[in-house]
């Protein structure tokens, strides 16, 4: 290469960067100046809290052993689903969810340890804390709401 090619190739790389930062800053400042945008993101996170709202709702009316196998098998067969669409969020999110609901959770995470696709497998091992956390403060929510009614 010559003298000159070297700093050209740095200067054109340099362009394309900023030309790539200018897109994403007009774009970002669009999107969040359009008018529907806020009333958009609100309903988006209204749905999110109504919907972890049912889901607590739904671990709470876990009362007797029958319910908590069928809400097991609900969530790894919605799990399965996902995962198989290719949804791997969604997949970990009811996978977890059965996890932490399961008799023997070192078993199943050993099942799917062998099962799942390995970044699928490090998603679920880093949200199993966080479901448990989540059952465990729906259980003593309904344990509060019992005692209330004594």
């Amino acid at each position: 290469m010559s003298g000159w090619a070297r700093p050209l190739l740095l200067l054109l790389a340099g362009a394309c960067g900023l030309a790539l930062l200018g897109y994403g800053v007009y774009f970002d400042r669009r999107r969040r100046h359009a008018p529907d945008f806020q009333r958009k993101l609100r309903q988006k996170r209204r749905k999110e809290r109504e919907k972890a709202k049912e889901h607590d709702a739904e671990l709470c009316k876990m009362n007797n052993i029958g319910r908590v196998q069928e809400f097991f098998l609900q969530e790894v067969q919605l799990g399965e689903h996902w995962l198989s669409r290719g949804e791997h969020k969604k997949s970990v999110e009811h996978l977890t969810n059965a996890i932490s609901v399961c008799a023997q959770p070192h078993q199943l995470l050993q099942v799917l340890h062998n099962t799942l696709p390995p970044q699928v497998f490090e998603m679920l091992m880093r949200r199993v804390p966080y479901a448990k956390q989540r059952l465990q403060a729906a259980l003593n929510e309904q344990d509060c709401v019992e005692d209330e009614k004594e």
